[in-house]
């Protein structure tokens, strides 16, 4: 059985930084692949990632049309603007018992994380966050994957999350929900969490966004990147 991690990015800047988020999956995870897909396989240094995809018609959420794509059989997604912390190994036997797993989106009383859809639904089934998605290659999630690659062309909301809010609601997969930890947002959570109560793994933060945060942020050291 195959498991790997997939990158998947669009433009200059973003492929760059899913290059230094490669970096930190190698150093914590050496025994795990990596792939990434992007319309500019040119620009990536060698030896980041095992395997290079090109995306001939990318937009701004080539995401959604590329995940079906993955060669893995079991597939951690992660976006550009992450670094992991720690080793993931354990993430993937989630999937002994799951199809599906994403954490909930941090910021659950915006107006575009409350967006509808065709659907009403209940509160207490938030949208889950796109950047750290982990799925096992069947039936079942090749069709939620491809149902949201038409949605999000069709439904015409900036935020992906949208559409597959409803999927997930209507789907009848196995879904676990990823402790926090596992896709942390706020660098707020590092100071408050003590050890016994939750250990990082993967940090997903805007300041890893060298379009946020200008060209030179690339060259910061992780750490001042994380806690300064």
């Amino acid at each position: 059985m195959t498991r790997g991690v997939v990158f998947i990015t669009a433009g200059e800047t973003y492929t760059l930084d899913a290059c230094d988020a490669a970096r930190s999956v190698r150093e914590m995870c050496p025994g795990l692949e990596i792939d990434l897909f992007t319309d500019l396989p040119d620009i990536v240094p060698q030896g980041v990632f095992d395997q290079l995809h090109k995306i001939d018609n990318p937009h701004r959420r080539s995401k959604v049309d590329c995940l079906p794509l993955s060669r893995f059989e079991e597939t951690l997604y992660l976006d550009s603007d992450i670094r992991v912390v720690a080793d993931l190994s354990s993430m993937f036997d989630i999937l002994k018992r799951f199809d599906f797993a994403a954490a909930h989106a941090h910021a659950r009383n915006r107006s575009q994380t409350n967006a509808v859809w065709r659907h009403e639904i209940p509160d207490a089934f938030p949208q889950l966050n796109g950047g750290v998605l982990l799925f096992r290659k069947n039936a079942g999630v090749m069709k939620l994957l491809a149902d949201w690659s038409a949605s999000f062309s069709e439904a015409g909301f900036a935020k992906d999350q949208v559409t597959l809010r409803e999927l997930v609601w209507l789907s009848d997969l196995r879904i676990f929900i990823l402790t926090p930890e596992y896709n942390i947002r706020y660098a707020k959570y590092l100071k408050v969490w003590d050890k016994s109560e939750a250990v990082p793994k993967i940090l997903h933060f805007k300041k890893f966004n060298s379009a946020a945060q200008g060209a030179g942020s690339r060259k910061r050291s992780l750490l001042s990147r994380v806690f300064g």
